[in-house]
């Protein structure tokens, strides 16, 4: 019985090696690619400021506005004026309507089926 005993012991000790040498693997497996996935991240952040100061640099009014007196008479752009803006009280919205339905055609609903029966099956 002893023997039953130490055999199934050194079993179980051998199951679990192979399991926690397995998980082993894994977890560094996951940490490589975590720090791989975070090298990506840093990466793509410092290509995100490169071109937001990029986009400010090219959108620079000094800029433009040289863009648009030299294709002006290709664009036939106008420089904007104060008169051109407006204010939020002068928007002329939609009128509301009333949100409920308006049914103008009736449909008559009955509880008779086609043969006359209710909906329990019964004659009325």
């Amino acid at each position: 019985m002893k023997t039953l005993l130490y055999i199934a012991t050194c079993l179980a000790v051998f199951g679990l090696a192979f399991w926690a040498y397995r998980e082993n693997y894994t977890t560094q497996q996951v940490l490589k690619e975590t720090r791989s996935l975070q090298r990506q991240i840093g990466a793509s952040q410092v290509r995100l400021s490169v071109l937001r100061a990029e986009w400010a640099y090219l959108n620079r009014p000094d800029r433009l506005r040289e863009l648009a007196e030299l294709n002006f008479d290709r664009l036939s752009l106008l420089p904007l004026r104060p008169e051109q803006f407006g204010r939020v009280d002068e928007v002329a919205y939609p009128p509301q309507e009333d949100e409920r339905l308006d049914f103008t055609n009736g449909v008559e609903v009955s509880s008779l089926g086609t043969n006359g029966q209710t909906a329990t099956g019964t004659q009325p």
